[in-house]
């Protein structure tokens, strides 16, 4: 138990750039308050002390307005960002190194036959390592999302997840898929900062245009065809022509 809270002070200090030490995570940090009670809940669930797991978790509620159920397993490093209104299910599976971010649900559906997790059936998600799920997303139902997949910010998934996907939308669509293996830094809010969105798209080809035609006018005004494919007309009129003009 002492070996992951370590591990989830680690988590917070290197995926949070405004936690400054081990200090302030411990006595500021409302996603790790949770996790002490976790840490202790979760082995009194699994002996049999359920009330007591249940009551300490209701008191870790009121503390944080973080819901996690006694009976998720959840692994070592796990980080939640911000914290309020997350829910964590009965059900849940959680991998090492994750991370949540504010109002994510990993909500339960109808018990579903042929699968089952402490014998009981599974109903709610499971999470493989390094995955990331930004504000606001749903994960609902005992769907899978491999290991280094990330979550877009208010998505809603209800189908499994491949391993190093990029799930946004509701439902949720997958828009990047790398290898699973790809070494990547940690992409907070599950965004990598690639990946525009199709207003961002349309706004940056606009202003792409907006750049050349600014250029091209300039050539223009200066009577001079610096660009060859857009030469201007003082450039390519003939002595003759220009003779022409200057008569007229």
């Amino acid at each position: 138990m002492l070996k992951n809270i370590r591990e989830d002070i680690i988590a917070t200090m290197d995926r949070d750039p405004a936690a400054r030490s081990f200090i302030e995570v411990i006595f500021l940090y409302p996603g790790f308050h949770v996790m002490l009670f976790y840490r202790l809940a979760h082995p009194l669930w699994t002996i049999g002390f359920k009330f007591i797991a249940r009551a300490i978790m209701q008191l870790g509620r009121w503390l944080t307005g973080i819901e996690i159920h006694p009976g998720a397993r959840i692994g070592s490093g796990f980080f939640i960002d911000h914290g309020m209104g997350v829910v964590i299910g009965e059900t849940s599976e959680i991998g090492q190194q994750v991370t949540l971010y504010h109002g994510v649900t990993l909500g339960g559906t109808a018990p579903h036959e042929g699968k089952t997790v402490a014998n009981m059936q599974k109903r709610h998600p499971t999470l493989g390592d390094h995955v990331v799920v930004g504000a606001g997303a749903k994960i609902l139902g005992p769907v899978v999302v491999r290991e280094r997949a990330q979550v877009g910010s208010n998505a809603v998934v209800v189908r499994d997840v491949p391993a190093g996907a990029t799930v946004v939308g509701i439902p949720g669509k997958i828009v990047h898929p790398r290898p699973a293996k790809t070494p990547e830094r940690f992409a907070p809010y599950a965004s990598s900062g690639r990946d525009l969105d199709p207003t961002g798209k349309a706004v940056e080809a606009l202003m792409a245009e907006m750049h050349d035609l600014k250029t091209r006018l300039a050539d223009l005004e200066a009577g001079q065809g610096i660009n060859p494919e857009y030469p201007t007309r003082s450039a390519t009129l003939k002595p003759t022509d220009r003779r022409s003009d200057g008569d007229e």
